[in-house]
């Protein structure tokens, strides 16, 4: 196991992509461990975002992470969209609205309450629009090009957490570093941290190692076991 470093900015590690995908699932683990203590609160769904974004054993850095580090940054949705309509949509029950309005002429304020509806589901229409093409384009953007430039990020309530690679060639390092953004809470995290330290040596918790989805990732060799290297020397 891999020694991390902890800071004011968080638990860092800097090792291969296996190190990397091992403080994640630490990170997880004690998150998880410290919401059983009494009267300590982890917000489940915020937890439970963080560990589909954090790196897994099977993934790539240029793919699979990037796009849920896309996914994770877009804009929000609108009002619209949290409510499954689509632009055309709004726009035809506006259209609706306003031909009710017309309808409505005789009873002045009648009238003026379907226009103003209809307005607003005009207003709607181009907020939805707007934030699709936005996110079309960020994620775009955020995929293709600010990805080689910026370390890959995570941003919730419960955690921070940014993942880069330093280095090419056949042995790239990964710096991962996450953050426990409420203060309390992150102490008791260090000390579930430092206790897997003492009391595991090798860590397999939550999944175990596949290592030919690394190999085919990183087109290098996965790490050496304790099991293989006890097979060549018997």
């Amino acid at each position: 196991m891999v020694d991390f470093e902890e800071s004011v900015s968080g638990f860092k590690i800097r090792g291969d992509w296996v190190d990397a995908v091992e403080h994640g699932e630490r990170i997880v683990r004690a998150l998880k461990d410290v919401g059983t203590e009494e009267g300590v609160a982890v917000d489940g769904d915020a937890l439970a975002e963080f560990d589909e974004w954090r790196p897994k054993s099977h993934e790539r850095l240029d793919e699979d992470v990037s796009e849920k580090t896309a996914e994770q940054a877009s804009v929000e949705e609108g009002k619209g969209e949290r409510e499954g309509k689509n632009p055309d949509e709004d726009l035809q029950t506006a259209g609706e609205k306003l031909a009710e309005s017309y309808e409505k002429l005789d009873d002045p304020d009648e009238a003026v309450d379907k226009w103003g509806e209809s307005l607003d589901y005009v207003a709607r229409a181009a907020d939805s629009a707007g934030r699709k093409a936005l996110r079309t384009v960020e994620n775009a953007v955020y995929e293709n090009v600010m990805t080689q430039i910026a370390p890959y990020y995570f941003d919730n309530d419960l955690v921070s957490a940014n993942l880069q690679r330093v280095g090419r060639g056949e042995g790239p390092d990964y710096i991962f570093e996450v953050d426990v953004n409420d203060d309390d809470l992150k102490i008791r995290v260090s000390n579930t941290l430092a206790s897997y330290v003492e009391d595991i040596d090798r860590w397999h918790v939550d999944t175990e190692k596949e290592t030919e989805a690394i190999e085919a990732a990183e087109g290098v060799d996965a790490p050496e076991t304790d099991n293989d290297a006890d097979a060549k020397t018997s």
